[in-house]
C-alpha cells in the first residue's frame, strides 16, 4: 500500500473530512484503491462516488488525476476539497475554461506537490502538453468519473471516452478506478471491457433511492402546473429539465415573471455565466435552475428537493440520474415528469440521419422511456428492474413513494392473454421484437410480418379484440415479472425466460395493471397561459355580478364598458378570485394601472362573493406570461416618449409598420399609458379623429370589423387601429 499517512481509512476520513462513518460500501472500495486494485464502483448519485477517489487521493503518495466531462462539477468538487485544507492547491483542474496564466499556477502547484488531486477533462487529457506534463509527476492513480460516457449503449456516449486507456497508459502504469451512477448490465461490460479491467473489483450499490417520489403527468399546461407546483413548495431549491437551450431560457422567464427566484443554464453560455449562475444556486440566490437535459450540470447540492422534466430525457440512464439530483442528502426529493407520445417522436426525428446502428441504440432507449412513462407498475420497480435489480413493492424501501402505487389502477388476470403471448414467440424461436408479436396478434401483415410467414401462424388475428396499447403494455408487464427478456445487443428481441417456459407448462394466474392513456399534446402551448380558463370553468354568477358591477362603473365614468374591463378580463376574475390590486393586477388585460383606477369595487365585491360562499381561491394558479423579448416593450416607449416618427421607430427595431402598431397596442393593454398623440397627429387628420373618437365613446364594443362597417369603408384598418388605440390609452388609463 503506497500510502504518506499512517491512518486506516476511517482514521483518515474523520482527519479530513471530519466524517465519522463512511456510506454504504465506500471503506470497501477506498481499501481496493489503497490495495493497489482496479476498482470499479456502480453508486447511484447521492452514494458518496466522490469520496471514494478524494480519501486515498489525500492518502497515498502523488497526485490521483480524476477525468470528468463536467467542468462544473469540477470546479464545485475543488471548492469542496479547498473547504477541508488550509492550502488551495490541495485540488485543481484544467478544462477550456482556463486561461493559460491559471494553467501555469496549475501545474506550479502540481510541481511543487501541493497538488493531492487533479479535475481534467478527456479532451484536456489527450493534448499532447498535458501528457508531457503529466509524464514528470507521480500519478497514484486514475479515476474515471461518468464512465458510462464510455459505452455507445450509456445515456451520455462520448468518444473521446474511449481514447482514454491509451492516454492513461501512456501517462503512467498505475491503477484505475470508473465509477458512475446509471449503468444497465450492458454497460456494465462495456465500460470493464473498454477499459481493460475485466478483472477489478467491483462494487455495486443499490439502484434503490427510497426517499425519491416519481411521478409521470400527462403534458398539459406543462406551465401552469409548473408554477403552481413551485409555488407549493415555496422556497425550496429544484432543478427544472428541459430539451432545448431556447425552452430553458423561455421557462425561467415565466418563472421570474410569477415571482420566482430562477435562472437558465446550459450549454451555450459562456463558462463564467454558467460558473455564476451555479454559484447562485449554491448559496441559495435562486431557487431554480432551468438546464438542458444534454448538459450536465454536475452541480453537487444536497438539498435539491425537486427535479422536474417539463421535456422527457432520452434514456432512463438519463432520466435516473437526474432525478438522482433530488433529496441528495436522504430529505424530500419529489421527481416530477411531463410526458406525451409525441416527444418521443421528436426525439425519434433527431435520431435521423445518424448510422444505424446509433439509431436502433437510441430509438431502443427511447422505447423504454416511453414504457416507463406508460407503465402502470410502480415507477421504482419499473426503473430498478431496468438497472437488473428486483425490488419488492410491499416490504422493499421507498413502498408508496410514486403516483402507481398512490393510485393503484384496476388489475385483472390476463393469464390467457399472457400464455397467448409467449406461445407467439415460441413459435416464431425467439427471434423478433415485441412488435413483431403484436401484429402478428392483431392480424396485420408488413414486410416483416410477410417475411417470416406471421400471417400463416394460428395465432395471426387472435388478439384483435384487444389494440396495439394493450398488448405492448402487457409485454412490457411480462418483463417486469421475468417472463421474457429483453436482448440488448440484438437491439430489443425478445427471448422467453426459465420463468416463462414454466408458465407455458404450468399456467398460473396472471395480474395485470390497465395502463394509463397519455394524448398527443402539444407541448409549446403552455407558456402563453390561456387567461380566460385560468383555473377550470369561470364562476357563471360572479362572471354576472361583475358584468353588472361593470355597468355601474361604466355609467358613473361615463366611458363604454368594455373600456374598464373586457369580458375575457372578467371571465378571468369569475375563474381566480383575486381579491388584492395585485393580484388583480395578474389578470390578462389589466395591469396595475386599470387595477388601481377601476379594481376597487370589483375586488370588494370578489371578496364578498368568496366569504359568502366560503370558496377556496386558487390563488397559486395566477400566472404571469413572461414578457415577450420580441416586445421590445422599453425601447418602443423611449422612442415614443423622444416622439420618433412612427416608420423611424419601425425602421430601427426591424419591424413593419402594421407589427409595430401591434406591439404600441399590447404596451397599452398591458396597462402602460404612452404619449401617442403625436404619431395620431401625423397619421390622421383632426375631424377624423374626432368622428372616431366620438364613435368609441358611444359603442358597445371595441371590435374593429364592427367599427369598419359603422364607417362604410371610409376609414382604413390601421386608422381605425391607431385611433382605438388612442381611445384606449386617454379613456382606459
Amino acid at each position: 500500500m503506497n500510502t504518506i499517512v499512517d491512518y486506516s481509512p476511517k482514521e483518515a476520513l474523520k482527519h479530513f473530512f471530519g466524517f465519522d462513518q463512511f456510506k454504504g460500501q465506500q471503506e470497501a472500495v477506498i481499501q481496493s484503491v489503497l490495495n493497489g486494485n482496479d476498482t470499479f464502483v456502480i453508486m447511484p448519485t447521492g452514494g458518496g462516488k466522490s469520496m471514494c477517489y478524494q480519501l486515498p487521493a489525500l492518502m497515498m503518495e502523488g497526485m490521483a488525476i480524476v477525468v470528468s466531462p463536467l467542468i462544473a462539477l469540477m470546479k464545485n468538487q475543488v471548492d469542496a476539497m479547498r473547504g477541508f485544507s488550509s492550502d488551495d492547491g490541495v485540488a485543481h483542474f484544467i478544462n477550456s475554461s482556463l486561461n493559460k496564466t491559471e494553467i501555469n499556477q496549475v501545474k506550479s502547484d502540481i510541481q511543487n506537490k501541493k497538488t493531492k488531486i487533479l479535475y481534467v477533462a478527456p479532451e484536456s487529457l489527450g493534448k499532447e502538453d498535458n501528457i508531457e506534463f503529466l509524464r514528470s509527476c507521480t500519478i497514484s492513480f486514475v479515476a474515471i468519473d461518468e464512465a458510462h460516457c464510455i459505452s455507445e449503449w450509456g445515456h451520455d456516449f462520448r468518444p473521446e471516452y474511449r481514447k482514454l486507456k491509451s492516454i492513461i497508459k501512456n501517462i503512467a502504469d498505475v491503477p484505475i478506478m470508473a465509477l458512475t451512477a446509471t449503468a444497465t448490465p450492458k454497460v456494465q461490460q462495456d465500460i470493464q471491457k473498454n477499459l481493460g479491467m475485466t478483472d477489478a473489483n467491483a462494487f455495486k450499490a443499490s439502484f434503490n433511492r427510497g426517499n425519491l417520489y416519481y411521478e409521470v403527468r400527462p403534458k398539459n399546461n406543462v406551465g401552469k402546473q409548473i408554477i403552481q407546483y413551485i409555488k407549493s413548495h415555496s422556497g425550496k431549491s429544484g432543478i427544472i429539465y428541459c430539451l432545448s437551450r431556447k425552452k430553458t431560457e423561455e421557462i425561467a422567464e415565466l418563472l421570474v415573471a410569477n415571482g420566482i427566484k430562477a435562472l437558465p443554464y446550459h450549454a451555450g453560455m459562456d463558462g463564467h455565466e454558467r460558473s455564476d449562475v451555479q454559484d447562485k444556486f449554491l448559496m441559495q440566490d435562486v431557487d431554480v435552475i432551468v438546464a438542458t437535459i444534454a448538459f450536465g450540470m454536475g452541480i453537487d447540492k444536497p438539498d435539491v428537493r425537486f427535479v422536474i422534466h417539463h421535456d422527457i430525457s432520452k434514456s432512463l440512464e438519463s432520466y435516473y440520474q437526474e432525478t438522482g439530483r433530488a433529496g441528495r442528502d436522504g430529505g424530500e426529493g419529489n421527481c416530477i415528469a411531463f410526458y406525451s407520445p409525441k416527444d418521443i417522436e421528436k426525439l425519434e426525428k433527431f435520431l435521423s440521419g445518424k448510422p444505424i446502428a446509433e439509431q436502433e441504440i437510441g430509438v431502443q432507449l427511447l422505447h423504454e422511456v416511453m414504457a416507463y412513462c406508460e407503465t402502470s407498475l410502480s415507477r421504482r420497480k419499473y426503473l430498478l428492474h431496468y438497472f437488473g435489480e428486483y425490488w419488492n413493492e410491499e416490504t422493499g424501501e421507498g413502498v408508496g413513494m410514486d403516483d402507481n402505487q398512490r393510485k393503484p389502477k384496476e388489475t385483472f388476470d390476463a393469464k390467457e392473454d399472457v400464455l397467448l403471448l409467449l406461445r407467439v414467440f415460441e413459435t416464431f424461436n425467439e427471434k423478433h421484437k415485441a412488435k413483431f408479436a403484436v401484429k402478428v396478434l392483431l392480424g396485420q401483415e408488413d414486410a416483416e410480418v410477410k417475411t417470416y410467414k406471421g400471417s400463416q401462424s394460428e395465432y395471426y388475428g387472435e388478439g384483435k379484440d384487444q389494440d396495439e396499447r394493450y398488448w405492448n403494455a402487457l409485454i412490457r408487464q411480462m418483463l417486469v415479472a421475468s417472463l421474457l427478456k429483453k436482448e440488448v445487443e440484438t437491439y430489443g428481441t425478445i427471448k422467453i425466460t426459465e420463468e416463462g417456459k414454466q408458465f407455458l407448462k404450468s399456467p398460473t394466474s396472471f395480474v395485470a395493471v390497465k395502463e394509463e392513456e397519455f394524448p398527443m399534446m402539444e407541448d409549446d402551448g403552455d407558456l402563453s397561459i390561456s387567461r380566460a380558463t385560468g383555473g377550470g370553468a369561470a364562476d357563471q354568477v360572479l362572471f354576472n355580478l361583475l358584468k353588472d358591477q361593470r355597468q355601474v362603473v361604466a355609467k358613473e365614468k361615463g366611458i363604454p364598458p368594455y373600456v374598464i374591463f373586457s369580458e375575457p378580463s372578467l371571465e378571468e376574475m369569475a375563474t381566480q378570485y383575486p381579491i388584492n390590486v395585485e393580484e388583480l393586477s395578474h389578470i390578462g388585460g389589466v395591469g396595475k394601472n386599470k387595477a388601481m383606477k377601476f379594481g376597487h369595487s370589483f375586488l370588494a365585491l370578489i371578496q364578498k362573493y368568496v366569504d359568502d360562499n366560503n370558496i377556496d381561491r386558487p390563488q397559486d394558479l395566477f400566472l404571469k406570461t413572461a414578457p415577450s423579448k420580441s416586445g421590445q416593450k422599453v425601447q418602443i416607449i423611449q422612442n415614443i416618449d423622444k416622439r420618433i416618427p412612427l416608420l423611424d421607430i419601425a425602421k430601427g427595431l426591424g419591424k413593419s409598420k402594421k407589427d409595430l402598431i401591434n406591439e404600441i397596442e399590447a404596451v397599452v393593454h398591458s396597462g402602460t399609458k404612452i404619449g401617442i398623440q403625436y404619431i395620431v397627429d401625423d397619421e390622421i387628420d383632426e375631424d377624423a379623429q374626432e368622428e372616431i373618437m366620438e364613435y368609441f365613446m358611444q359603442s358597445e364594443t371595441d371590435d374593429l370589423m364592427e367599427a369598419e362597417k359603422y364607417f362604410d369603408g371610409d376609414y382604413e384598418e390601421e386608422v381605425l387601429r391607431l385611433m382605438r388605440i388612442k381611445f384606449m390609452n386617454d379613456v382606459g388609463h
